[in-house]
């Protein structure tokens, strides 16, 4: 699948119903120069415009703080129009913006129909990233602007700031994955702006709060508390260790330092219980590649740490799937640098027996999540997210495809399936 240019600025615009995206070149950092697009006669013509200069007072400088603002000449020359709020309808100013700039602080999504509508096979929308004083873009006419929507990400342009999650209702209570308590899996979607999401598993989200761009992991695997519920463990920049104890409907209650000096490890991965003593524990590797265990007291604390192993810091991803031999014992997943990826089976005394290769080509994944039985077999499942080297139809570039696995509960998935929506833009899920 490929994607058609967007007049504006080369944002690409999905044009099939599954919204999966690519990774345009020079899509982040700070543009002087555009790439745009303009459809003629059936036919698309990549034109390069002039650079934009600063300016200290007029032309695009003239644009406060806080507004979006377009002007009807090139290079912020004749009218200007500003707004600091979403527009679905332009008015007299339909069609009339060539040049513009951006100092929402935000993204500015431009639409080349009213009431942002994509849904005709002439719908594309281009995008102006926040821009500093003097900065912006042009382009020669015609102008083609009829709607404008100011969001916080990019991704809001088209699609809701959280990733939408569908799961089944398992047959029986998994003991993680589960922060309202209904058997459904559910999970938790971080978006680039630093706010952190809930989504149950139908389909929406519920926010939960902002600020959470502070944390340098988060991870979750059943009640570290000892309440019943769910918790999430969550490290700050300077290293503390916190709970987030969950409050059984999808979000948490305040947060309680469990300890400091926890940035010297490389990964933090809540694993289930490992020791059988019916408590969740807490796995950590340290810059050195040794990976411990911290048995958890199940009050929200962690007892002595222990050593698992050394040599783990060839592993580029850790993941708690529970139990997916059917042994009643929780496993590891490891994914090594050259995509391999493996199971390591749980003994139920704190380690690991010898590890299976279970697959090839999962460096084509960014990221894996494990939050038990989500399609309602009573097995556990696997998720992935790809990145930009995951191909399509002999073709790479397809980031943010939501792949999800059935376990067999034999340590062994049935073939993918390509889930419905797309996770590119996020910033985590959990």
């Amino acid at each position: 699948m490929r994607h058609a240019r967007t007049p504006g600025t080369g944002r690409a615009r999905n044009e099939t119903a599954r919204p999966t995206r690519p990774a345009p070149s020079g899509r982040r950092g700070r543009r002087t120069l555009r790439a745009l697009a303009a459809a003629a006669a059936g036919a698309a013509l990549a034109l390069l415009p002039a650079a934009v200069p600063a300016h200290a007072a007029g032309g695009l400088g003239a644009c406060p703080t806080g507004y979006f603002c377009g002007w009807t000449g090139p290079d912020g020359t004749g009218a200007m129009f500003k707004t600091r709020t979403s527009m679905p309808t332009l008015g007299s100013w339909n069609n009339r913006i060539l040049s513009r700039s951006n100092r929402t602080g935000g993204w500015a999504c431009m639409f080349n129909q009213p009431n942002y509508d994509l849904s005709g096979p002439d719908g594309t929308y281009g995008t102006e990233q926040p821009e500093r004083s003097g900065e912006g873009s042009w382009e020669p006419p015609p102008a083609w602007i009829s709607s404008i929507k100011l969001v916080r990400t990019e991704r809001e342009c088209d699609m809701p700031p959280y990733g939408e999650w569908w799961a089944r209702k398992s047959p029986a209570t998994a003991g993680f994955g589960d922060l309202d308590g209904n058997r459904v899996p559910d999970v938790l979607s971080r978006d680039l702006a630093g706010r952190l999401w809930f989504g149950p598993g139908d389909g929406s989200g519920v926010y939960v709060g902002s600020g959470w761009n502070q944390m340098t992991a988060l991870t979750r695997h059943g009640d570290f508390s000892g309440d019943g519920r769910e918790d999430l463990l969550a490290r700050d920049g300077s290293g503390k260790l916190w709970i987030y104890p969950g409050n059984g409907r999808g979000w948490f209650g305040a947060r309680k330092l469990i300890g400091t000096g926890w940035n010297q490890m490389t990964a933090l991965v809540a694993s289930g219980d490992m020791n059988s003593d019916g408590r969740d524990d807490l796995l950590a590797r340290d810059g050195s590649g040794r990976l411990w265990i911290y048995p958890g007291d199940g009050h929200g604390r962690y007892g002595a740490r222990k050593l698992i192993g050394t040599g783990w810091n060839q592993m580029t991803a850790l993941v708690a799937p529970g139990d997916l031999n059917s042994d009643h014992r929780d496993d590891l997943l490891a994914r090594d640098g050259s995509g391999r990826l493996w199971i390591y089976p749980g003994d139920g005394h704190g380690r690991y027996g010898a590890r299976k290769l279970i697959g090839t080509g999962w460096n084509q994944m960014q990221a894996l999540l494990a939050v038990g039985d989500t399609d309602g077999n009573g097995r556990a499942d696997l998720h992935a997210f790809t990145n930009e080297t995951y191909v399509v139809d002999g073709s790479p570039g397809f980031l943010g495809l939501h792949l999800s696995f059935s376990g067999t509960g034999h340590g062994t998935w049935a073939a993918p399936v390509t889930e419905p929506a797309s996770w590119w833009q996020l910033n985590g899920t959990y």
